[in-house]
């Protein structure tokens, strides 16, 4: 950004800076409008159960208001509260939605890992097969977690593998296996995220760090990396989620 006098952003700046600001918001809108035009056409409960929120809420604060005689200062509030929650029901269900068409697909488990938020390293494809069963890593605040995706009688002799070679690096560090699928003792695609979050915080940021580190020089010096698997067709609303997050 070019500076002004005094060391400030010149007022050319600080226009482009505004535009960008306001493409970015537009394209954002964009985006919301696209997914709940989407989401209506396959989702015939969307708008019933938005606009059902709505309506509710509302008028329940309306009620409250009338009780102490202050409804014409609960309707705004209510209103409020309503938008807001016909919002979270939109979110909702565009995420169920892309999960269950995700759901199955090889790499979906890699889409939601790289969804992570917070202090996780994620390395996709460290193993597979030519089945496209595949075992991705994930450092984080529990240790390191190795998930597979596929067939679990082929997983696990992958998980086995990998933990063996890695468990030398990584010292006392837990080491997790996931797999993710519907079968007994599996992860469904749509708890995954929610699972590696509820595990136990064992170690911290710096240890994170150190031990990605470690194995990141084991990876360089056993080859290239495997490729990833295919992205599901879901992926795409990465960006829409992003956007329910900023508003």
């Amino acid at each position: 950004m070019a500076a002004g006098k005094g060391g400030k952003p010149s007022k050319e700046a600080q226009a482009a800076a505004k535009a960008a600001k306001r493409q970015a918001s537009k394209e954002r809108r964009q985006q919301l409008w696209q997914a709940f035009n989407m989401q209506r056409k396959e989702d015939k409960l969307l708008l019933p159960l938005m606009i059902g929120a709505l309506v509710a809420i509302t008028a329940l604060a309306f009620v409250v208001g009338l009780v102490f005689g202050i409804e014409w200062y609960l309707l705004p509030l209510g209103l409020v509260l309503g938008v807001l929650v016909a919002f979270i029901i939109f979110g909702r269900r565009v995420q169920n939605s892309v999960y269950t068409k995700a759901d199955g697909q090889a790499g979906a488990a890699a889409w939601v890992l790289d969804n992570l938020q917070g202090k996780w390293r994620v390395s996709n494809g460290i193993a597979a097969t030519t089945q496209l069963d595949a075992v991705h890593r994930v450092v984080g605040l529990p240790g390191v977690i190795l998930v597979g995706e596929g067939t679990a009688h082929r997983l696990k002799p992958l998980l086995t593998a990998e933990k063996k070679r890695i468990s030398k690096l990584v010292g006392d560090t837990p080491i997790y296996e996931v797999i993710v699928g519907n079968g007994e003792g599996e992860i469904p695609l749509k708890g995954l995220q929610r699972h590696l979050t509820k595990l136990p915080n064992n170690i911290d940021a710096k240890r994170i760090d150190q031990i990605e580190s470690r194995l990141t020089a084991l990876a360089t010096r056993g080859g290239p990396a495997l490729p990833k698997g295919p992205l599901p067709a879901g992926a795409k609303m990465r960006g829409v989620n992003r956007a329910m997050k900023r508003r």
